[in-house]
């Protein structure tokens, strides 16, 4: 049985620094097919707004034309979460808040792709090619999924880990991290998370 796309997102992003910004809408048909644009034509598109100064964890702003061509990646989403046991809209939220989908982010710390995948998370699950989209997505989806494991199925920590390591999550205690980043990265994950879930349930 074919699994259905699940995805709805949207975002206003920052596409310059002169202050120019696009406004990425979506929704979700009848059928499950998802829908984006930048000019909306109808009353179903819907609007997730982050601040205009908004960047993912890779350091990048978030670019229109790769999170309205999301949708590729939607069967790598759906095998990877059967595969690891986790939520394909949880994925979908950390990808969007890690790279904003694009496979070729790299961030100041040697993070890379779509999960953002540090070189020992890659080699600790078997991936060749970090740019590799399937590769990429299926280590970053059981790499949460151990992180959900290991912290008693709090989501909160599994995303204060997989932003801050492990370590830093018990060095407090078993707490979110007192870290700036950290504390905005959760939230914004959990954020998305729950629209997703939300609009994929109106669908």
């Amino acid at each position: 049985m074919a699994l259905k796309p699940a995805f709805l997102f949207a975002a206003l992003i920052s596409v310059s620094a002169a202050g120019a910004h696009t406004q990425i809408y979506s929704f979700v048909d009848a059928d499950g097919v998802k829908h984006f644009t930048d000019t909306p034509d109808n009353s179903r598109y819907k609007l997730l707004v982050f601040s205009p100064q908004d960047m993912t964890a890779s350091g990048e702003h978030y670019d229109s034309m790769l999170l309205a061509r999301a949708t590729r990646y939607d069967s790598i989403i759906e095998r990877a979460a059967v595969s690891a046991a986790v939520e394909p809209d949880l994925l979908r939220a950390v990808i969007v808040v890690e790279s904003g989908f694009n496979s070729r982010a790299v961030s100041k710390r040697g993070a890379v792709g779509l999960m953002q995948l540090m070189p020992a998370t890659a080699t600790r699950y078997g991936v060749s090619n970090r740019y590799d989209p399937a590769q990429n997505v299926h280590a970053g989806a059981r790499y949460l999924k151990f992180l959900i494991d290991r912290f008693g199925q709090d989501v909160r920590l599994a995303l204060a880990a997989y932003n801050a390591g492990e370590d830093a999550v018990d060095r407090n205690g078993g707490q979110i991290p007192p870290f700036t980043e950290t504390q905005a990265y959760v939230p914004r994950v959990l954020k998305i998370y729950r629209m997703l879930i939300e609009q994929t349930r109106k669908s």
